[in-house]
């Protein structure tokens, strides 16, 4: 019996359909195997990226706006001390996280004054940074960092922000 079992199977991988068949199959599960690592692979955990030991507040006008998953991108232009500007890039929490937060995109038009705590990159040539809060000129704050992290409580704040006529 084990024979036969044995002969039907070799048979069986050895037609040419069959190997055709079985090439297609191992490439799909590889191809779906990249598919769903790919974005596991792009996604970064803080710690990879940012240096909690170098807090950072930067204070500019916004330039430039990234509402993008997986995070958001505020560009701002900084005025150094000595007169000259250079543009810092800030990762934010996702597109959907801020508005539930009561942060909408049109909040954010270039030209808006914003200040922005939070810590720049491990590599600290780049001019990048993870924000935790943005403060408007107005004194509303909002948690900017991912959701999971310890976002302070916000209700208080989001009261007072649709009160104001903030966004």
């Amino acid at each position: 019996m084990r024979e036969r079992v044995a002969r039907f199977a070799g048979a069986r991988l050895q037609s040419p359909g069959a190997r055709t068949l079985a090439a297609v199959v191992v490439l799909g599960v590889a191809v779906a195997a990249l598919v769903i690592a790919a974005p596991l692979v792009a996604h970064h955990a803080f710690g990879a990226e940012f240096d909690r030991n170098a807090p950072i507040k930067l204070q500019g006008k916004i330039v430039r706006l990234e509402w993008v998953n997986p995070h958001t991108w505020i560009h701002l232009e900084i005025e150094n001390e000595d007169g000259t500007t250079e543009v810092w890039a800030v990762e934010g929490g996702t597109p959907n996280v801020l508005l539930r937060r009561g942060l909408r995109r049109d909040c954010l038009t270039p030209g808006t004054e914003i200040i922005v705590d939070g810590y720049q990159t491990k590599d600290h040539s780049l001019k990048r940074a993870n924000g935790r809060d943005v403060t408007f000129t107005d004194g509303s704050k909002i948690f900017l960092g991912s959701s999971g992290t310890g976002a302070p409580y916000e209700e208080d704040l989001l009261k007072a922000r649709r009160e104001r006529g903030r966004c």
